[in-house]
C-alpha cells in the first residue's frame, strides 16, 4: 500500500500527556477504511525521526495533523513544512481551531494543502476517498473543507449540520495502544491517581466575540448521551482502573438533564470529575442538582467569568444572563455545597482611552478579590484579552481600528511571542500599556502567592503557609510591584499554572 496515513498531535505542554481525543476522533472516522499510523508528540522523545521513518517505507501518503494555537505550532508548521521538501508526493491535511480560525495563513502556506473546517467524521474520509479516486471536482461538494483551487483561490465549503454524537463510531482506543501504552494517559492528579480525559460534545450555544470556538460552531452544540458518556467512563473503569475524568467539551452542563443523568449513574463508581460550564446556565440547576453533582463526584467546574463588569460582558458579546452580581451568586451558593468553581477571567479589554483601560483593570482586580472573600475555595484564572479573528464582529471592527493585525506569513506564528498570545500572555495589542501589563501580571503572582492553586497539589503543607506569608502584605495592601520574592519560590517549586499547562501531573 502508498496511501497509509499519519495522524500527528504535536506537542501541546511539557509533561502533558492526556489523551489525544481529537487524533482519536480523526482516527475513528476511517478507522477499517484506511491504514493510519498514530504519531503523539506529547510521548515521542523525536517525533520527527517517527513521522520521517514512516515515509522512508514508502508506504504513506498523507500526513494530518491536529493544529491547537500556542505550543502546538512549534511542531505542526516545521514538520509540515519538512514533510514537503523531503518527500514531496506527500499531501499534507490540518485541523482544529488554528488551522479553522486563521485558514487563510495556513491555506496560503505552501506546505499546507487542506483544512478540515471543524468536525471531521464525513469530511475526512470523504476527501481521503476523493483523492485517492483524482475525481478533485468533487471537492467543492465536500462540507467543511477548505483548499486552494488550481487558480489559487480560496474556497471554503458549506459548514456542516452537527451529527448525533451517539451514532458516531468508537474511538480507536486498541489502535491507539498499539502506538503508545494507554496507561501512560492516565496521570496522577488532584482529581485523582488515574485521570481520563474525555470529549462529551461538541460546540457551545452562545456566541462570545472573543472566543475560539464561536467561528467553528457558530452557536451550534451536539452531545453524547448520558449513558454513551457513562458506558465509555465504565469501561475504561473497569479495564484501567480509572478513578477521575476531565471533560473537555467547550460546555459539558448546557444540558442539565443530561447532567443529572450522567450523575445518577456514575454517583457510586467514586469516580472524582471536571468539565467547563457557563454560570448563567449551571446557576439555574436546584441547589439538589448541585448536590448530587457533588455526590457523584463532581469536584471542580471552570466557568468564564470573563469580567465582574456588566458593560465589558456586554462588549464581549457574552449573551445570557451573566453579570457581575451573579457571578458572586454562584460563588456563594457554591461554598457550602463543596463544588470549587474555576472562575476565568479576561483583563485588557479594548477602551476608547488608556484611562478607561487601567479603570476596567483595576475594577476586575478589585472584583477578584471581593470573589475570594465570598468563597476562599474558588480558583482563579487570568487571561490577557487576546483577539481571536471572528471576522464581522463589532469587537473584531473594534480591535482592527485599534491597529492589531494577525501574522501574514504562517512561518511569523513561530515567534515566541505569539506563542504566549495564543496562551493569552502576551496580548500584542496597541492598547495595552507595559505598565498595564506588568499590573496585571504581578497581581496574578501575587494572588497566586496568597491562593496558590489547589490543582497543583504539590503546593501544600509548609509550602504553602510560606508562599501565603510572604504574599499577604502584598496581597492585602495591593502593593503588586517587583513581587520577585513570589517568583523565584514559584520557579524553585516549579509552581504550575492551570491555564498554561493543564493540572499538574505525575
Amino acid at each position: 500500500m502508498k496511501n497509509k496515513i499519519i495522524i500527528f498531535n504535536p506537542r501541546s505542554a511539557n509533561a502533558k500527556h492526556r489523551i489525544p481525543n481529537s487524533i482519536l476522533q480523526v482516527g475513528a472516522s476511517i478507522y477499517g477504511q484506511f491504514d493510519f499510523a498514530f504519531v503523539d508528540g506529547n510521548l515521542e522523545k523525536d517525533p520527527w525521526r517517527k513521522i520521517s521513518s514512516y515515509f522512508k517505507t514508502g508506504e504513506y501518503k498523507y500526513f494530518c495533523s491536529t493544529v491547537m494555537p500556542g505550543p502546538q505550532l512549534r511542531q505542526a508548521i516545521p514538520f509540515t513544512k519538512k514533510i514537503k521538501e523531503e518527500f514531496p508526493g506527500t499531501i499534507t491535511i490540518w485541523g482544529g481551531y488554528f488551522a479553522s480560525n486563521q485558514y487563510k495563513v495556513s491555506i496560503e502556506a505552501p506546505y499546507v494543502d487542506y483544512i478540515v473546517n471543524g468536525p471531521g467524521d464525513v469530511t475526512f474520509p470523504e476527501l481521503l476517498k476523493t483523492l485517492e479516486s483524482n475525481k478533485l471536482e468533487a471537492l467543492p461538494n465536500i462540507m467543511n473543507l477548505i483548499y486552494q483551487d488550481k487558480d489559487g483561490v480560496i474556497m471554503r465549503t458549506k459548514k456542516e449540520k452537527l451529527l448525533d454524537q451517539d451514532t458516531l463510531p468508537q474511538l480507536p482506543y486498541t489502535h491507539l495502544n498499539s502506538f503508545y501504552n494507554l496507561e501512560s494517559y492516565l496521570s496522577k492528579t488532584f482529581l485523582g491517581q488515574k485521570t481520563f480525559s474525555y470529549h462529551s460534545s461538541l460546540g457551545c450555544p452562545f456566541t462570545c466575540s472573543f472566543c475560539a470556538v464561536v467561528p467553528i460552531y457558530e452557536g451550534r452544540w451536539k452531545a453524547k448521551s448520558a449513558q454513551t458518556v457513562y458506558n465509555d467512563v465504565k469501561y475504561f473503569k473497569d479495564n484501567y482502573g480509572i478513578d477521575a475524568i476531565e471533560f473537555h467539551d467547550n460546555n459539558f452542563f448546557t444540558s442539565r438533564k443530561r447532567v443529572v443523568e450522567f450523575s445518577e449513574l456514575i454517583k457510586d463508581d467514586d469516580i472524582t470529575w471536571w468539565g467547563e460550564g457557563r454560570i448563567d446556565t449551571i446557576n439555574k440547576y436546584s441547589d439538589e442538582d448541585l448536590e448530587l453533582m457533588k455526590d457523584a463526584g463532581c469536584k471542580m467546574i471552570f466557568l468564564g467569568a470573563e469580567t465582574g463588569n456588566d458593560e465589558i460582558l456586554k462588549q464581549m458579546n457574552k449573551g445570557g444572563t451573566q453579570t457581575g452580581q451573579g457571578i458572586k451568586d454562584f460563588a456563594a451558593r457554591l461554598y457550602p455545597i463543596g463544588i470549587i468553581p474555576e472562575f476565568s477571567f479576561v483583563l485588557g479589554m479594548p477602551a476608547d482611552t488608556p484611562e478607561q483601560v487601567m479603570k476596567q483593570i483595576e475594577w476586575d482586580i478589585n472584583f477578584i478579590k471581593e470573589i475570594k472573600e465570598i468563597n476562599p475555595d474558588a480558583e482563579i484564572i487570568i487571561y490577557l484579552y487576546s483577539p481571536v479573528a471572528t471576522e464581522g464582529s463589532e469587537l473584531y471592527e473594534q480591535i482592527q481600528k485599534a491597529g492589531f493585525s494577525f501574522p501574514k506569513q504562517l512561518d511569523d506564528w513561530l515567534d515566541p511571542a505569539w506563542e504566549n498570545f495564543d496562551l493569552r500572555k502576551n496580548p500584542l495589542t496597541p492598547w495595552l500599556t507595559p505598565k498595564m501589563v506588568d499590573r496585571i501580571m504581578n497581581f496574578e503572582t501575587v494572588l497566586n502567592g496568597y491562593y496558590p492553586t489547589a490543582s497543583d497539589f504539590r503546593i501544600k503543607g509548609f509550602k504553602k503557609k510560606v508562599l501565603r506569608s510572604i504574599s499577604r502584605l502584598r496581597y492585602k495592601t495591593g502593593i503588586y510591584k517587583y513581587p520577585y520574592e513570589i517568583k523565584v519560590l514559584h520557579k524553585i517549586w516549579k509552581y504550575r499554572q492551570p491555564e498554561i499547562q493543564g493540572f499538574y501531573s505525575e
